[in-house]
């Protein structure tokens, strides 16, 4: 007997549910499909996508296994696989924005009919998104119940890794399998990867690494020096949980030990780890979240949405003359990653002193962001912006220039980003000019800009606006 491990985003042997019951049926072919869905990913995030796929791959060839690369509709390719290797069995671990939902049901719906077996197993999340309730029998819309309701629910143990054999001993009786290098999945990140590579923290046992070296050095302090953006005080996780080379559920045990062995900060890391599974319950709940407003008559909120003005240009190109925001953009066009607090205060400059639609700014991160998640990206950006779910009975505007006095007061993160106006800037700093299109016309010798608006009247031109809502 034979089984289909189908790999979406779980790039890992440990606690990964869908490869544990593939194994139990016998003989596992894994495969990796490119259908539309991947097609329409952004760039940093497709390129971060074939570096885990890579490093899967070269995973289970120390097993004795390899990923089977194919492209086109998934259902066709699953159903060709089954026929050329006789499985009877399909695998797979849910995903749950609305494109990956129609195309699962669809595909589990035409498999079952063809006298094969699908099944899908919950290895992307610790709850799953319609098992939490409120009293009344609906969905959470505000995170603080939400957590509440959730943080005394067993999470189960990680699974160990399945004893796996897999389909052949010899290449030449592998099914056939498409080139990964040929797909070109980093294409459009054109000289960016070169850059953004030497910041990425690929596959299962780099995830596992940072995992510990967070639990034994940071957490303590985790929840007093998360916010400063140029200490390490993160996990940086983020970044693997996207494309499932850690589980939810180990992360969470390990943060439940930290807690139990008295560590400071424990209980706020998994209040983090919740708002990710908050952002899927809302996401599934509601499937328009990444385009269409969550609280009713934003519709009306008078946000600009052209995103070739140049005010909105020189906010994607860092040079917005507003240092705070310069600085966390530059970051993520040289790590692929921001820091939480500055992707707050670049979402509010945006959305609220340039008046610009966030979802402008949610499919810029979506291009620019080797991190991205359809749930987290959509949820941060609308909760920014005003019309997400918030508790806040208030218009929040972050200040980024009272930002720098509260994050970094003595500018090194500024400093490590930003080379106009540095006789000797740092290396990560002028790696933002290798990092950027070239026609861009960028250089370190390019000065400096003047802010493209005042902050008090980016401010109260947003209030205004808000005012009128309100009317």
């Amino acid at each position: 007997m034979a089984a289909i491990w189908w790999i979406r985003r779980d790039f890992r042997l440990l606690d990964n549910p869908a490869l544990v019951a593939a194994a139990r049926a016998g003989n596992v072919i894994p495969v990796f499909i490119r259908d539309d869905l991947v097609d329409a990913l952004g760039a940093a995030p497709k390129w971060r996508l074939g570096l885990g796929l890579e490093k899967l791959d070269q995973t289970l060839a120390e097993r004795g296994g390899r990923v089977v690369y194919r492209s086109g509709d998934a259902l066709s390719v699953l159903i060709d696989l089954a026929d050329e290797t006789g499985a009877r069995e399909v695998h797979w671990n849910r995903l749950y924005d609305r494109g990956a939902i129609e195309r699962d049901t669809a595909i589990k719906e035409a498999l079952t009919t063809r006298g094969l077996a699908p099944t899908s197993h919950n290895g992307h999340l610790l709850f799953e998104p319609w098992s939490v309730k409120t009293k009344a029998g609906g969905m959470y819309k505000v995170y603080t119940p939400f957590w509440n309701a959730v943080r005394e629910i067993a999470v189960a143990p990680p699974q160990k890794r399945a004893e796996v054999t897999w389909q052949a001993d010899a290449p030449d009786q592998w099914p056939q399998s498409e080139d990964l290098a040929e797909w070109r999945l980093g294409a459009a990140m054109e000289r960016g990867a070169q850059v953004v590579a030497n910041h990425a923290h690929v596959g299962e046992m780099a995830a596992l690494e940072r995992l510990d070296r967070f639990t034994d050095e940071r957490v303590n302090a985790y929840k007093e020096r998360r916010d400063f953006p140029s200490v390490a005080a993160t996990s940086g996780l983020s970044e693997n949980l996207t494309y499932g080379e850690i589980s939810p559920r180990t992360i969470w045990h390990a943060g439940q030990r930290a807690m139990e062995e008295g560590a400071q900060g424990a209980q706020h890391f998994l209040k983090e780890l919740v708002w990710r599974e908050f952002a899927y319950h809302l996401l599934f709940h509601e499937p328009d979240l990444p385009t269409q407003n969550h609280r009713e008559g934003w519709d009306d909120f008078p946000w600009n949405t052209e995103d070739n003005r140049p005010d909105v240009v020189a906010w994607k190109q860092g040079r917005t003359g507003e240092p705070f925001v310069d600085a966390a953009m530059r970051e993520m066009y040289v790590t692929g990653t921001m820091h939480n607090r500055a992707r707050m205060i670049v979402a509010s400059y945006l959305t609220k002193h340039l008046l610009t639609d966030w979802r402008i700014g949610r499919a810029w991160f979506e291009e620019c962001l080797i991190d991205w998640d359809p749930a987290s990206n959509a949820l941060g950006w609308q909760w920014v912006a005003g019309c997400g779910p918030d508790a806040a009975p208030y218009f929040r505007i972050f200040n980024p220039e009272a930002q720098i006095g509260k994050f970094d007061p003595d500018h090194k993160y500024l400093n490590a980003w930003i080379a106009e106006g540095q006789d000797e800037p740092p290396a990560s700093a002028l790696s933002f000019f290798d990092a950027v299109p070239k026609q861009w016309n960028l250089s370190p010798r390019t000065p400096y800009p003047d802010r493209i608006i005042l902050l008090k009247q980016g401010r109260e031109r947003a209030l205004s606006a808000y005012q009128t809502l309100r009317g």
